[in-house]
């Protein structure tokens, strides 16, 4: 039960429709203010875990729509519109974004504090990944205009965040480039207690875990398999999925959605993971890193900061013990080269070096970090008082 003294919470985030990263980090929130009220464009109700949905999540009107959990990314023009949430009298505003959940207005004097997954990433940085190259045309211009719109809004609206967190690195250049404001970087939690290690043999597979979106380069695991004649599995979903079904060759098997239990029996027995695009951060290399599984990785975004290749001199954890290796191309070309590369090295990689890496990431850290930096934020005389002694 919460005490006299707990602040009165209000948590945002963009949707609620499945048990992603971004969910992961509301659940540590949750887990810790579950009086808090929690506000959301729309929730797939018994998508999240049941300290979310304990919640009772407010959403927008969006959540009227017929069947919106089946098209509601195509409604982003909206969001902004239904973003206009009425936050109660509170003393602390925690938006969790990637999208408009950092838009929310908190009441005078309090802060608002953005977990930021990223920039709203449509508008930015991943316009063509999302949108196409963009031929002239009306409908083409039509975007343009859109984009150009969010963006501004999305600047606009960035100045009612008091402070920013940034889940990495990569992101906090992002929040710097896009909305010139400074950012606290914290990498988000891995359950490193779920992902573990298990006495089975490593098979002759590569693993891919990833939903079927054009950004995460699956096309690029696939073809390179094909040319290889390497076997590679494929977990998961997404509007990709029948384009990168027809590109598949025999040695490409797609399993489809598969709950955690399968998904981590797969990261503990396969030869290693393939991540071919560019994430804000990527949690899915660390659970497979927990699993004592190595991972081959595009040279940017958040791998570059989780995934240390051989004779590093900078990784993430300051450490020369590989845990995988880096393509610095998304080519086909590129990452077959990581392939052949990675098997006349694979016994360096050595599991434990890998779990040791994940552990560094784990929920414990997470909580201990956010929950300290939110108690300054509150508290900023007792903070004074703790840094001056």
């Amino acid at each position: 039960m919460p005490s006299d003294s707990d602040p009165r919470v209000v948590l945002v985030h963009d949707w609620l429709t499945g048990m992603r990263g971004g969910e992961k980090v509301l659940e540590v929130l949750c887990q810790r203010w579950q009086e808090a009220q929690l506000f959301t464009l729309l929730h797939k109700k018994g998508s999240v875990s049941p300290v979310i949905e304990g919640l009772r999540p407010h959403t927008s009107f969006l959540q009227r729509f017929p069947g919106v959990h089946n098209y509601y990314r195509y409604l982003l023009p909206l969001m902004p519109l239904a973003a206009r949430w009425r936050i109660p009298a509170c003393d602390l505003v925690v938006s969790s974004s990637h999208c408009v959940a950092k838009s929310a207005m908190a009441p005078p004097g309090v802060p608002h504090i953005c977990y930021c997954y990223t920039p709203m990433r449509y508008a930015w940085h991943m316009r063509s990944a999302y949108f196409g190259a963009g031929k002239r045309s009306v409908k083409a211009w039509a975007q343009d205009r859109l984009l150009a719109w969010l963006r501004e809004w999305d600047r606009r609206t960035a100045e009612r965040v008091t402070h920013f967190i940034a889940i990495s690195e990569t992101v906090r250049d992002r929040i710097r480039d896009c909305y010139d404001r400074p950012s606290t970087v914290m990498y988000p939690p891995v359950d490193t207690d779920y992902y573990t290690p298990a006495p089975v043999p490593r098979e002759d597979f590569y693993l891919i875990m990833s939903a079927f979106a054009p950004y995460k380069r699956l096309d690029l695991a696939i073809l390179a398999c094909n040319r290889l004649r390497k076997n590679l599995l494929v977990i998961g979903t997404g509007q990709d999925e029948k384009r990168l079904r027809c590109m598949a060759g025999p040695t490409v098997r797609f399993l489809g959605w598969q709950p955690d239990e399968v998904i981590r029996d797969h990261y503990r027995r396969c030869r290693a993971l393939l991540f071919p695009g560019e994430e804000d951060f990527g949690i899915v290399p660390l659970e497979a890193h927990a699993c004592g599984a190595p991972v081959i990785a595009f040279a940017r975004g958040g791998a570059t900061e989780t995934v240390i290749p051989p004779q590093t001199l900078a990784g993430a954890s300051g450490s020369h013990e590989p845990t995988g290796l880096w393509f610095a191309e998304q080519t086909v070309d590129c990452l077959i080269a990581a392939l052949e590369g990675f098997e006349q090295i694979q016994e360096k990689f050595s599991p434990a070096v890998a779990r040791r890496q994940a552990v560094r990431f784990n929920k414990r850290r997470f909580a201990s970090e956010i929950f300290s930096f939110l108690e300054e934020v509150l508290n900023p005389k007792v903070a004074g008082n703790r840094l001056a002694a």
